[in-house]
């Protein structure tokens, strides 16, 4: 019998940043950005300044101020466009110059890939504590597809800066003009920016413990004996098909990695071809002209050895992969959830078909 799991943390130090680098790239769903490079900078910070506090979203007073952050753009521009060691900074101080207040808390935008790692370098940098929640409870590419356009609620701004120096405060109508302007400043920067903007009010309006979630499954990942089997039943996933990667089509493109990949099965699943369909991250599943699997449900591709999360960006031919897909949380099977995150959304002429069993919702 497996020994109990230990439990998770109220605060994030050295130890706690692997485990989430692993989680947040399997919940990246092959965006988000690669791991490594937050990793480093996240337990570099740490080194520096000490471990992270770990709030939840009822823990929050009336004197705190929260900000969502994230990279916005290409991750195949992320990997060789690094970021710049002020720009978490930059935003801050225009944050908070436009919100008259001190920012107190930082959260991701997305807990996948290194969009999930990153804020805990960040805030370990500036003396922020972290919020146990995130705005989409996995990756998506748009900055429509966030769980407080789903709940509703309105921002003042976002502020958004590249690698030197500029900055830009922009006020839009809605999330839908928001992705219009971000994407032209992403493509003016070269690919690749940070944004953040200011959370009045979290409660309701974020997908909670998805942080503690990432670092829980990272730690069955890197603890176990057989990590892809594991991994899936952690997540409650099925594994679609195992085999290699044969095809791989990737083009970056208005400020997306946009592109395929074909995996032959081999072993148990000989004879059998799966293409995984690709905008930043793994949209759709495809056998036999089926789509088997679609958006907003989750779909990552992990090493078939180490279960580790390949991003879309590196993919290679030859890789032997597993391919693993799983329900989203519940927020996104909603009418609104789908018109946002469905295949609809990225141009698929289909209905979404909810996939598995429904997520219990992030933090279990």
């Amino acid at each position: 019998m497996s020994s109990p799991a230990p439990p998770l943390p109220r605060r994030i130090t050295r130890d706690d940043v692997a485990p989430l680098a692993a989680g947040a790239a399997i919940f990246g769903t092959g965006g988000g950005g690669a791991v490594h490079t937050a990793r480093l900078a996240a337990e570099s910070a740490i080194d520096r300044h000490g471990p992270v506090r770990l709030v939840g979203v009822d823990e929050l007073g009336p004197d705190d101020a929260v900000i969502a952050m994230s990279g916005i753009g290409a991750p195949s521009v992320g990997i060789e466009m690094l970021g710049a060691s002020a720009q978490a900074s930059t935003l801050l101080r225009e944050v908070e110059r436009l919100i008259g207040r001190p920012v107190t808390v930082v959260m991701a935008t997305e807990i996948g890939g290194g969009n999930g790692v990153a804020p805990v370098g960040w805030a370990a940098d500036m003396g922020l504590a972290v919020l146990d929640a995130d705005g989409m409870g996995r990756a998506f590419p748009e900055a429509t597809m966030v769980a407080m356009n789903v709940a509703g609620r309105s921002r003042d701004f976002v502020v958004l800066t590249d690698v030197v120096g500029n900055v830009s405060a922009l006020r839009t109508l809605d999330f839908a003009w928001l992705e219009r302007h971000a994407r032209a400043f992403t493509v003016a920067a070269g690919g690749i920016a940070l944004g953040a903007h200011h959370l009045a009010d979290p409660k309701g309006a974020v997908i909670e413990g998805t942080v503690s979630r990432a670092i829980g499954v990272g730690r069955r990942l890197l603890h176990s004996a057989d990590p892809v089997v594991d991994t899936a039943d952690e997540l409650g996933a099925t594994i679609v098909v195992a085999g290699k990667v044969i095809d791989i089509e990737r083009r970056t493109d208005g400020g997306f990695t946009r592109g395929s990949a074909t995996v032959e099965g081999i072993g148990e699943d000989r004879g059998r071809l799966v293409r995984v369909e690709i905008q930043n991250e793994n949209l759709v599943v495809i056998e036999d002209g089926a789509v088997t699997v679609s958006v907003p449900d989750l779909i990552t591709v992990v090493d078939s050895e180490t279960g580790e999360a390949i991003s879309t960006e590196l993919l290679r031919f030859g890789q032997r992969v597993s391919v693993l897909a799983w329900a989203c949380d519940p927020l996104w099977r909603t009418e609104r959830g789908v018109e946002l995150t469905g295949p609809r959304a990225f141009g698929y002429d289909l209905d979404y078909a909810p996939f598995g069993a429904v997520a219990a919702g992030a933090a279990r």
